[in-house]
């Protein structure tokens, strides 16, 4: 029984079956990323992350968890480039660790999208029923939220209805994607800088003191709370089959939207902290908030708009990687092959994108997901950990692979990036473990009664 059988390098992806449109380029790449990571990071996040874990320490929080993602950046971009293929860390696990880890590693990805798309859909939906009262108009209670029976709600329907609208343009191909992404990105970076420029009139340095309330252990919490935020670049590695040069364009993608976004991040925090206390920033718009803090109400109306621009890309690229990745994991026979099926008009994964769309529209349709959103976070920092461990064993199995792009000094670099994320997830809470092992155990069953004997790889032996 053959656990750790890998994914040969003599038989690369381009010449099995696969109908994907090869149209994406290192500029839709680097929008997929900012699409994905300014979002709920900026307009939920910060102001949660500031009030109860770093103060205005969070901008430590935001370099700290920054630091962690640059050198998982550098790794994930080797992997891309040698291994242009969909599925991201799992694909890259495949190869480097064999398929017992690939498919943990696989579900644990599904997990860390899966949760993410669905809180963000009901941070969208707050925002959206927030721009509705501004207008006099009024959703039905029963109407405005996942089922809870004190408040009086049932279903979350206007969470459900963004999901099953992302899904659809999903399936109508990538490059329409891309561009509604493209547009909605330009929409919510101008929003952002219109929030820097604007707040930065405002800020009073005694806002800023103390800076670190809770410690340096607080500003660390921080940085684990936050990195949700950060999981846009791994999303971009999913579309590596839809890229028309992979070796070149996907870690540029993945460099440049990083840095773009942590250096908003960390502005817009330092922005935040000083113009409101950070007592006051346990709230679900912290930075509509803070410029109604100054009585800059229409600027805080327009920031609203913006914000729902933002988390409609979050939920156009979580969907997307989503879709992607059962795409991956299906083709290689772990999951039922259906979910592998490309469109021959538009070459999209249809069955993959409705069945994610699906499932998460009743997520966040009828369950409260406030208390797991650090799943994602767990999740995300798990697969980076992997994939930084991964650079070491491929430069030793394979030294003479041919890479578009090398992470300088290794192992120093792979290390400390593992270490990084490690520490990081050491520092979050015992809840979110015990459902991270939770979902890894329903993972091992399904690989133990199905996966393990309908691998591609089992059919080869």
């Amino acid at each position: 029984m053959d656990l750790f059988r890998k994914k040969p390098l003599s038989a690369p992806i381009s010449t099995e079956a696969n109908n994907l449109s090869k149209t994406l380029g290192a500029f839709d790449l680097t929008t997929l990323g900012v699409g994905a990571i300014i979002g709920t990071g900026i307009f939920v996040m910060t102001g949660v992350a500031a009030a109860e874990h770093a103060g205005p320490g969070l901008v430590l929080s935001f370099v700290l968890a920054g630091f962690a993602c640059v050198l998982s950046a550098l790794c994930y971009s080797e992997f891309a480039s040698t291994l242009p293929v969909s599925g991201s860390a799992y694909a890259y696990s495949y190869v480097a660790f064999g398929e017992l880890l690939a498919w943990i590693l696989g579900w644990d990805l599904v997990l860390e999208y899966g949760v993410a798309a669905a809180a963000v859909s009901s941070g969208w939906s707050g925002y959206f029923q927030g721009l509705l009262d501004g207008f006099g108009l009024h959703l039905p209670t029963a109407l405005s939220g996942a089922y809870n029976a004190d408040k009086g709600t049932i279903i979350n329907l206007p969470a459900v209805i963004i999901i099953l609208l992302i899904s659809y343009l999903l399936t109508r191909g990538i490059k329409e994607t891309a561009r509604f992404n493209t547009i909605m990105v330009v929409i919510k970076l101008s929003v952002v800088l219109l929030f820097i420029v604007t707040g930065v009139f405002y800020v009073k340095p005694e806002n800023w003191t103390p800076f670190m309330p809770f410690g340096f252990h607080g500003v660390v919490n921080g940085a684990a709370t936050v990195f949700f935020a950060y999981i846009g670049f791994d999303a971009i590695s999913t579309a590596a089959e839809e890229v028309k040069r992979p070796q070149r364009d996907l870690p540029i993608g993945i460099i440049s939207s990083l840095a773009i976004c942590t250096v908003l991040y960390i502005a817009v925090s330092l922005v935040l902290t000083g113009i409101v206390p950070y007592q006051l920033l346990n709230v679900t718009d912290p930075v509509s908030f803070a410029l109604r803090y100054v009585d800059q109400n229409m600027i805080a109306g327009l920031i609203s708009v913006g914000a729902i621009a933002g988390m409609t890309t979050v939920l156009l690229v979580l969907l997307f990687g989503q879709s992607r990745l059962l795409f991956a994991i299906s083709r290689d026979g772990l999951l039922p092959q259906a979910l592998s099926k490309i469109s021959a008009k538009t070459h999209t994964p249809v069955r993959s994108t409705w069945m994610v769309g699906g499932i998460i529209a009743l997520l966040t349709g009828f369950v409260p997901l406030d208390r797991l959103a650090n799943l994602t976070s767990i999740g995300t920092l798990f697969a980076f950990l992997v994939v930084s461990l991964g650079i070491i064993a491929l430069r030793y199995t394979h030294p003479n692979l041919k890479r578009g792009f090398t992470v300088p000094w290794v192992p120093f670099i792979p290390l400390l990036s593992a270490a990084a994320c490690g520490y990081l997830m050491y520092n979050l809470g015992s809840e979110t473990w015990t459902g991270f092992f939770i979902w890894l155990f329903i993972g091992m069953l399904i690989y133990a009664f199905y996966g393990y004997r309908s691998s591609k790889l089992n059919k080869n032996n």
